[in-house]
């Protein structure tokens, strides 16, 4: 499956907020958006226009997208999934992509950032309900049990990302055991329940179209 291979900071800095891909480096001072808190590009400081109702819905898209390290037909292929689910199609996709694997992890705090994540997984790290998944996109259900593996719980990167993770907001929708190296979903997350603001009406408006 492809992924993204280009420079991270410069997709923060053309969202204008933080995607939180490169792990601590965001939380520090050499963070790029800190340092230049405008839009990569020559004539960036010097042109900025009002933008129109697509450009809003294409940049909420593209936000969201490039938050949790997807393609575009792999986006897609997830708004379709969520389009197909009982319910409303935002808080669908919301669930999805939160319940992605990879992302469990990274929100469980076993990594520093949803690529680190994802290596974790391709590797043969990470157990669900007991039996090892080396598949980043698979999607968690509720009451399932993710676990990262004996022999791999004292990889200086899960450590170091454990410690970070202790002074980070923690998530109600997940029950979160460290000591024992794995968690449970209690119930699919809701848009509130978000650590940052997506506006999925605007993503759900851009594919309307």
């Amino acid at each position: 499956m492809g992924r993204y291979l280009g420079p991270k900071c410069k997709l923060c800095r053309r969202e204008g907020e933080k995607l939180f891909l490169k792990g601590a480096r965001c939380y520090s001072k050499k963070c790029s958006l800190e340092r230049k808190n405008y839009p990569p590009g020559q004539k960036s400081k010097r042109y900025r226009s009002r933008q129109s109702d697509y450009a809003l819905h294409l940049r909420e898209k593209q936000k969201t997208k490039r938050m949790y390290g997807l393609l575009e037909k792999q986006f897609k292929n997830f708004f379709k999934k969520a389009e197909d689910l009982p319910g409303v199609t935002g808080e669908n996709l919301l669930g999805l992509l939160e319940t992605r694997l990879d992302n469990i992890i990274y929100r469980m705090g076993y990594a520093p950032s949803r690529n680190a994540a994802r290596h974790l997984v391709n590797h043969g790290h990470v157990f669900v309900d007991g039996k090892k998944v080396d598949i980043p996109s698979y999607v968690v259900s509720e009451n399932q049990t993710v676990e990262i593996s004996k022999k791999s719980r004292q990889i200086p990167m899960i450590q170091e990302a454990m410690e970070a993770h202790k002074s980070l907001d923690q998530f109600s929708w997940l029950e979160i055991q460290p000591d024992e190296f794995k968690g449970t979903i209690k119930s699919l997350p809701t848009e509130e329940q978000l650590p940052q603001d997506i506006d999925v009406r605007l993503i759900v408006e851009f594919y309307s179209k």
